[in-house]
């Protein structure tokens, strides 16, 4: 007879804390994929089941749930984390068990494990753009803020170097604030920039202080047609969290916004907020993590497994056509085939999509071969 146990896997995401928004809104991306997966049949008749805590925006809580989801509970694969600090808590756990970590967050690159799949931008398919449209639109003199963790120093170095290679380019300013930093203490920051005057500002700022530091702009007066805000990491959640028009006009680069104007995109957005009502806000981070776990249930269903050894083969080359466009595992280094867009926020707190690439960009984690022609062949301008 054929096996009928349900399917365990862990759920790793932040319901609380300083990166909730996000962490809320990737919970929503796993469970509306397991209840899509569980109302046509489970994987093989088996019922999909999250086993789910809240990390609390700790890394320290993180590796202590993601054991417990290894030893206690057994499960095979954990779905789970958003900061770069609670990866790195959690690889040790899941490469000392033998287990698997789906990631659905960009991420600073520079890394690789066997025991984790990859499905946010690494930097040649977020900052590489962002940094080619920025200095092509505004000049390359930048000012770089981020909160104090690992992912802002690597990704402001990141972005500093590739600003770099334009003519004219200067880096004006790097400061680093708490994940709590307030209005008040970004405010001091808006002082520098006002008398450093940079073309444009890099935020790899996180969690609920990038409303602080977007309304420090706004309350210092600057115009963003002439000194924007680029970033990462502002989606659409954290704009949910400004007062109403604060982002308008400041810039994000991603694979995914919930602007974009496919079918695809807009039925899994009904389908969102049909279960989980419209409040909900849908960001790159949610797509990621809706998309790796149907990716996990295609992969189980081939292998018939969920242990890492029978799973692998079918996860590295499979390809899903998700939201943002048909993504695909890249065999050699585990991270995921993307469409980088870049988007500029509207009066709505939604994006404008002004560029996007046409057909997907191939994760370079190490940034081995890139440069800022790198989706040159691949893009679309939408709007000058």
């Amino acid at each position: 007879m054929a096996n009928q146990d349900p399917i365990r896997v862990g759920v790793l995401y932040s319901e609380t804390g300083v990166t909730s928004t996000i962490g809320l809104s990737q919970l929503q991306g796993a469970l509306l994929a397991i209840r899509e997966i569980n109302d046509s049949g489970g994987i093989d008749g088996r019922e999909l089941v999250p086993v789910r805590y809240d990390a609390q925006s700790n890394p320290a809580r993180y590796a202590e749930l993601a054991e417990q989801l290894i030893v206690q509970d057994r499960v095979n694969v954990i779905f789970g984390c958003y900061m770069s600090s609670s990866r790195k808590a959690v690889i040790p756990v899941i490469e000392k068990w033998n287990k698997l970590l789906f990631y659905p967050t960009l991420y600073e690159g520079f890394e690789y494990s066997g025991n984790v799949i990859y499905t946010g931008a690494a930097p040649n398919q977020n900052s590489v753009q962002l940094a080619e449209f920025m200095t092509a639109n505004f000049g390359a003199r930048v000012y770089l803020i981020g909160s104090d963790y690992i992912y802002p120093y690597e990704s402001n170095r990141i972005m500093g170097e590739l600003v770099l290679q334009r003519p004219g380019s200067e880096k004006l300013g790097e400061c680093y604030l708490p994940l709590d930093a307030t209005e008040k203490d970004y405010g001091v920051i808006m002082e520098d920039i006002r008398n450093k005057r940079p073309d444009f500002i890099f935020s790899t700022v996180v969690g609920d202080s990038t409303a602080a530091l977007y309304r420090a702009y706004a309350d210092a007066g600057f115009e963003p047609r002439s000194m924007p805000i680029a970033s990462l990491t502002t989606s659409e959640a954290e704009i949910s969290q400004m007062g109403r028009g604060v982002a308008t006009g400041h810039y994000t680069a991603a694979p995914y916004f919930q602007s974009i104007d496919s079918e695809a995109n807009r039925h899994c957005l009904s389908r969102l907020r049909q279960h989980f009502g419209e409040d909900s806000v849908p960001n790159l981070c949610w797509e990621a993590s809706y998309f790796q776990t149907h990716i996990f249930a295609n992969a189980f269903r081939q292998a018939g497994s969920d242990g890492i050894a029978e799973l692998m083969p079918h996860i590295l080359g499979s390809e899903f056509d998700a939201p943002q466009g048909r993504v695909k595992i890249d065999s050699t280094n585990h991270h995921t085939c993307l469409y980088p867009r870049i988007g500029r926020v509207d009066a709505e707190g939604q994006f404008t999509i002004v560029r996007q690439a046409t057909r997907p960009v191939y994760p370079d984690p190490y940034l081995v071969t890139h440069s800022l022609g790198d989706w040159t062949a691949k893009l679309e301008t939408l709007e000058s």
